[in-house]
């Protein structure tokens, strides 16, 4: 009789362990399954022009955060691909560099498009043009452009830029442009225009007529409040989170946040580590970048932070570029094995960023993006190929199909409908 009981017992125990193995795959092939199902859309990745040419690009597996291979990996629908410019002097000779930086990125897409994989990757310039070309199975392009300073004084070339495909521009970025006050201004509280210039409201009203949605994820947060307040048209963060959750001026707070949701627009949640969780990204920063140094004085390789890089010569840059991902494998590898590794910033906390806003204004008014190469990526989003991990934890947090498809990509596009639609209205005037 007592072996009767054990047996059953056994199989019950084996039973409900059966059942526990088969949720946790019926959950992960639920995830792909929303994933392949949703469009999804990455409204921020950051290019190299050195990844576009005819010997290297996104045709192949760079050790970059995002290309091709990659993204059909990942399931990533759609990228938008950014023509950033640092801030410079505002004067007549930084704004001709900027312009010719920002040309040349424009170039790049272009030439990913049309020449070097067409039959890959096409570029969208409304939402139509999205859903048509996913349905054909290629990947989609689209442009956004970080910082408005290149555009200059000339009014007119907001429209240049509409024509070559931008269609979301931030009038700041890292330091005060023409146009407004960047977010960067909380930290010595000096300002230069105490929000938007009087050409930032008439770039604002520009844009409106064109079509192109306005970017706040880098202005300061009382250049944001005037935008919204001059604006016609929704207005979109492209990569911001919660600052309720991780303080800091990237972030929007709570009033931002609400005021983006009175205004129709959307926030895209940021995949950069150090937006998410301070104490978290700083413990392990500091933990990989000792380590780092450490492998590369192993191997005898001198080793440099990214601020460093800029004042290498060509020589050191090529010869620090040639041993980087040997050093970073291996402290991988090293990291892996230590248990007094700190735990880094991941895709839960990246998900929690994501419900803290849901919860405050609702899922209509969240989406996605990632940062890739600009200083984003997470443990479990490193990179675009790690994709449908965010699916995943986004089912198991109990997110429905139709929220999952709003929050990766419906949300952004309803908003770019209805700035184009005040474009429409504006030229019927």
């Amino acid at each position: 009789m007592k072996k009767t009981i054990g047996l059953l017992c056994l199989l019950a125990i084996v039973g409900c362990k059966e059942k526990q193995v088969e949720k946790e795959v019926s959950l992960e092939e639920k995830a792909l399954k929303i994933h392949d199902e949703v469009i999804t859309i990455d409204t921020h990745i950051d290019i190299n022009v050195a990844n576009f040419t005819d010997t290297v690009n996104y045709t192949q597996r760079l050790d970059n955060q995002v290309n091709l291979p990659k993204l059909k990996e990942g399931g990533v629908d759609v990228s938008w691909l950014i023509v950033y410019t640092g801030q410079g002097e505002l004067n007549a000779e930084g704004y001709a560099k900027a312009k010719e930086n920002a040309l040349s990125k424009f170039d790049a897409i272009h030439k990913l498009c049309n020449e070097i994989a067409p039959d890959e990757i096409e570029l969208a310039y409304n939402t139509e043009d999205v859903r048509r070309i996913v349905a054909s199975g290629k990947k989609v392009a689209m442009i956004g452009v970080e910082n408005a300073y290149p555009i200059g004084e000339d009014l007119s070339e907001f429209e240049n830029y509409y024509n070559m495909g931008a269609r979301y521009i931030s009038l700041s970025h890292n330091g005060h442009s023409q146009f407004c006050d960047s977010n960067t201004g909380e930290s010595d509280n000096v300002w230069l225009h105490n929000g938007l210039s009087e050409l930032g409201k008439q770039a604002v009203a520009e844009m409106n007529r064109l079509g192109i949605m306005i970017d706040v994820s880098h202005p300061s947060a009382e250049a944001m409040k005037q935008m919204i307040a001059l604006s016609k048209a929704p207005l979109i963060a492209s990569h911001s989170s919660a600052r309720a959750l991780c303080d800091h001026s990237r972030n929007l707070d709570d009033e931002q946040l609400l005021m983006i949701k009175e205004n129709g627009g959307v926030v895209q949640t940021v995949a950069f580590s150090a937006y998410l969780h301070t104490e978290k990204n700083e413990a392990h920063r500091d933990y990989t970048r000792n380590l780092n140094r450490q492998v590369a004085d192993s191997l005898g390789v001198n080793w440099y932070e990214r601020w460093q890089l800029s004042g290498l010569s060509e020589e050191e840059r090529a010869n620090y570029r040639k041993h980087y991902p040997t050093v970073v494998e291996i402290a991988k590898a090293k990291a892996a094995k230590d248990p007094n590794a700190p735990e880094g910033v991941s895709v839960a906390d990246f998900v929690d960023h994501v419900d803290y806003m849901v919860d405050l204004i609702g899922i209509d008014h969240v989406g996605i993006s990632s940062d890739f190469d600009g200083g984003g990526g997470i443990i479990g989003w490193a990179d675009a190929s790690e994709t449908k991990n965010v699916t995943l934890e986004l089912v198991k947090r109990g997110y429905t199909k139709e929220e999952i498809a709003k929050l990766w990509g419906e949300n952004l596009l309803r908003v770019m409908d209805e700035v184009q639609k005040v474009a429409e209205a504006s030229s019927n005037n």
